[in-house]
């Protein structure tokens, strides 16, 4: 401090002091023109009951109870029933048999190219857009983040930490993940990393004078349970406390239940850090932070749902209706309150565009209609709607069939409208006299019926013909050369965990592609990823990792390989102690089809090759 500072009076000192506290702590607002920024917080598999403020028995989520009180609630918010689809819907505000992503893997996770993202619309506004976590809409070019908006990409492929695309022995601890198109190792707890590198993001954001728009997308509290030991401590007292005043559990449910919800609360304490985040770098009042899950809970029906239903991957109220807290301080929102209309993450993209003064042309019209009049207090309802939750089911079969599960149903959809609640087209409950959903009242009101119905056939006609395209990887692109390809994305054949690699899940499928370039290309067929260094015939022992232990890798009798591109096929043999068969083609621009086998000593096919490695050569 200078001689001449220590001359002023001491009221006047404070003054200045305080002055300048107050100009240096709002750099975002002062230098992004008073565009708010915009945090979108996503956890995996945490339903509505999961969290003390709406009456959690055993956990207390204090910082999200506090989000909560200040934020308005939108109380009849609803989601898709598993992962994959509320992500698409959220992205690009339309429903998930119209953007085409709409299953967890076999080939249905990827996000339709000619349909623009959340984050394409923020970026061409000028806002800078990251996202940190789980992204789920594709793991290779053109559906990878940095392909569909997000300057700033943190993620790792597929449904969890530890899938088959995930980087082999990935554990939640000193992980490997996607930074902006190359693999990069980071320190610590996955949730944790998360929100680190993104509040180091937008710190750097806001210092250049930008507005941001900032997805997370937690992976946590999805399977495996992995969590830092010192929170399940707390969880474990507190729900000993309580156990007979829940449904019973054996040991080995309250164990999972225990590490479940430690992972919730390490959840709420990376809440608390971002909220003094904001707040110490002056963003809190200009930044707009939406709050929502991705399905129902994984847990809750074993132990408190809220009064509702049925969780993740049913179409009960359970697993479709989730939290949405929105809070902006400097927004000129509604006071903190309840809003009990009809809502679903398909509002949310044309929501922030319009509290943000964000226009663009869509090459489709939205099914999701914004809610800003409604959190201002401008509008006190909205029109009459009705809703429709559907999504693609995890194929059973082996292989494909015409009956398969995952294949895009009509029937497979529940009809929202006011207190109604259509189930698969025959089961009817009205939630106002039965909220639980325990008396199908279907032959009660005809008239409702025909009505919901008739609703449900005119959206079945406009995304039928969609929803029955698979979308395609493209490859030789110089977005993306070489690729990897993994059996997550056969069509249809659930292939998505690496336990089911290391258990060797013999399974087969085929990729569907497209050629970007003609040339010659080279096909690497693996059965373990090429960062495990293991070759095609061996095992693995079982694995101890930081939180648990993953299950013996089997050894398969691999002798040959053989590959089908479109109606050509080829074979060759492995050479002893390989890690892959390699094969060439010569390819032209366009869509193909791809299937491999491994095949053992006798000639039998044993199961298709689990990764890919495609490279159009120079």
């Amino acid at each position: 401090m200078s001689a001449r500072m220590h001359l002023l009076p001491r009221t006047l000192l404070l003054a200045v002091c305080l002055l300048a506290t107050v100009l240096t702590a709002r750099p975002a607002a002062a230098q992004a023109g008073e565009r708010p920024n915009v945090i979108i917080v996503m956890p995996d598999d945490q339903g509505y009951g999961d969290l003390s403020y709406h009456g959690n028995p055993v956990i207390n989520t204090r910082h999200l109870d506090r989000l909560a009180d200040e934020s308005v609630r939108l109380t009849d918010f609803h989601v898709a029933p598993m992962c994959t689809p509320t992500r698409g819907q959220l992205m690009t505000g339309l429903d998930a048999f119209r953007n085409r992503a709409m299953n967890v893997s076999s080939g249905r996770t990827l996000l339709r190219r000619d349909v623009p993202t959340i984050a394409d619309v923020f970026a061409s506004a000028g806002y800078r857009t990251g996202i940190f976590g789980k992204w789920h809409l594709g793991d290779n070019y053109p559906y990878r983040p940095q392909d569909r908006g997000f300057h700033e990409s943190i993620w790792f492929p597929s449904s969890h930490i530890n899938s088959v695309p995930d980087y082999w022995d990935n554990d939640y601890f000193g992980d490997v993940y996607w930074h902006n198109g190359e693999r990069q190792e980071y320190d610590g707890y996955c949730t944790d990393v998360f929100f680190r590198e993104a509040m180091n993001w937008m710190k750097a954001t806001a210092a250049e004078g930008r507005p941001f728009l900032t997805y997370l997308p937690l992976n946590a509290a999805h399977w495996p349970h992995f969590v830092p030991d010192e929170y399940r401590g707390p969880i474990r007292e507190s729900l000993q406390a309580r156990l007979d005043s829940l449904p019973k559990l054996n040991a080995e449910q309250q164990q999972a239940l225990v590490s479940f919800l430690a992972m919730i609360a390490n959840i709420d304490d990376n809440m608390g850090r971002l909220e003094t985040f904001l707040q110490q770098n002056g963003l809190r009042d200009n930044t707009i932070v939406v709050f929502l899950t991705d399905n129902g809970s994984t847990m809750g029906p074993r132990y408190f749902n809220a009064g509702m239903k049925g969780g993740k991957v049913t179409l009960w109220e359970g697993g479709h209706r989730v939290p949405c807290f929105i809070r902006w301080p400097a927004g000129n929102l509604l006071p903190p309150q309840d809003i009990d209309e009809l809502t679903h993450v398909q509002d949310l993209l044309p929501t922030l565009m319009e509290l943000c003064g964000v226009g663009y042309d869509f090459p489709v019209p939205l099914d999701g209609m914004s809610l800003a009049g409604l959190l201002r207090g401008e509008q006190k309802q909205l029109p009459d709607r009705m809703l429709v939750v559907n999504y693609s089911r995890m194929p059973r079969a082996k292989q494909p069939t015409l009956a398969n599960r995952a294949t895009p149903r009509r029937e497979g959809a529940a009809v929202l409208w006011k207190q109604w609640r259509l189930l698969r087209d025959d089961q009817l409950y009205n939630l106002v006299e039965d909220p639980h959903q325990d008396r199908n009242v279907i032959d009660r009101h005809p008239e409702v019926v025909a009505r919901m119905r008739s609703h449900l056939d005119r959206w079945w006609d406009g995304v039928r013909d969609v929803a029955s395209v698979p979308e395609r990887v493209v490859i030789g692109h110089e977005a993306e050369n070489p690729a990897q390809l993994t059996a997550c994305e056969w069509l249809d054949v659930f292939v998505d965990q690496q336990r089911q690699v290391r258990r060797a899940d013999l399974k087969n499928g085929i990729w569907h592609l497209e050629v970007a370039e003609p040339g010659q290309y080279t096909f690497e067929l693996r059965r373990w990823p090429a960062e495990s260094g293991l070759a095609l015939t061996d095992g693995v022992p079982e694995t101890p990792v930081t939180d648990g232990v993953y299950v013996e890798g089997q050894p398969l009798p691999i002798h040959s390989a053989r590959i089908r591109i479109d109606e050509t096929v080829q074979t060759a043999e492995a050479a002893g102690g390989a890690e892959s068969v390699r094969f060439t083609a010569e390819l032209q621009p366009g869509p193909i089809e791809l299937q491999t086998w491994f095949v053992d000593q006798d000639g039998k096919d044993v199961c298709g090759a689990y990764y890919v490695r495609i490279e159009r050569m120079e």
